[in-house]
């Protein structure tokens, strides 16, 4: 299946994709995609249903807003230097083991929703990234073979960073990573039954038109089950935690010739098959600018999928 949440923030409602393309409201079935809902054995039993039921459920209108394909508010993990490329374009060894930090779950916003760059920053940077999204909970698991059975789904998401905080300031990678806006999801959670290959999919990102990422999960130095796995040592991950499994070559920092992110700026994130995100930047405190969303007329940043 492909899920969404669709309306204003706060009010989001869960959806689904039926086969015939149109975006069903499933709020008459669950409350929310989150908790229980999330559940790898539950989203199976509401994909039969949908396909079954699909047609007498409401369809959400082409204009409204798209939300972060889950609730907010567990755990944003993010696992840095995941790619052989960009540990090499950072000048640093490939890891021994996951590099792991976290993210304030008020970063999370929809895929079209605006980016927000701080008060005062100069070093605001791109990271499209494969997010995956846990379904069931999950506590010392015996080894990676069986933590796919732990997962919702996977969406595409960019780890904005604030580079003068992570690496400028001391203390821990948190505070770059924390800013308002900084993790955009979506716009679908794509169940894995429909993903195929964890390690052939392309991860894209442009700035302004300008290819800035673009490479393949085959890549990665710890795959997505390993990573799973990793975090249950010494965590509980729950439903609805987001782990972001890290970044191909391509950000602004390790290309001096490139500008990092300014008010105005058009990021556009995709990751293969799992659909693709566009925000615009803005300043803090600034009004929203407009944003045309594909396959839809220009319209206000927030009111479009």
């Amino acid at each position: 299946m492909r899920l969404l949440r669709i309306g204003p923030a706060g009010q989001e409602r869960p959806c689904a994709v039926h086969t015939d393309g149109t975006v069903r409201d499933l709020s008459a079935w669950v409350p929310d995609w989150s908790a229980a809902a999330l559940d790898p054995c539950r989203l199976r039993e509401l994909g039969e249903r949908l396909g079954h039921e699909g047609p007498s459920l409401p369809v959400a209108g082409p204009h409204e807003r798209v939300g972060p394909p889950v609730r907010p508010g567990g755990h944003v993990l993010s696992i840095g230097l995941n790619y052989r490329a960009h540990a090499l374009e950072a000048g640093m060894e490939v890891p021994a083991e996951p590099y792991v930090s976290s993210k304030a779950p008020s970063t999370v916003v929809g895929p079209f929703d605006g980016l927000v760059i701080p008060p005062g920053s100069r070093k605001t940077d791109w990271e499209v990234e494969l997010a995956v999204i846990i379904g069931r909970r999950a506590q010392y698991l015996a080894g990676p073979d069986h933590a796919l059975d732990h997962v919702a789904g996977f969406c595409t998401a960019n780890d904005v960073s604030e580079r003068g905080w992570l690496l400028e300031r001391g203390g821990q990678w948190i505070k770059g990573k924390s800013f308002e806006t900084f993790t955009p999801l979506g716009p679908h959670l794509v169940t894995p039954d429909e993903v195929g290959d964890l390690r052939s999919l392309r991860l894209t990102c442009d700035v302004n038109g300008r290819r800035m990422q673009d490479g393949h999960s085959g890549d990665m130095v710890f795959d997505v089950s390993h990573l799973v796995w990793y975090l249950s040592q010494f965590m509980v991950l729950q439903p609805g935690d987001v782990v972001l499994t890290g970044s191909p070559a391509g950000i602004s920092l390790a290309r001096p010739d490139v500008d990092f992110l300014r008010p105005g700026d058009l990021l556009e994130a995709e990751v293969a098959g799992l659909g693709a995100q566009r925000q615009r930047c803005r300043a803090f405190g600034s009004e929203k600018e407009a944003v045309t969303v594909p396959g839809t007329l220009p319209v206000s940043e927030g009111d479009s999928w």
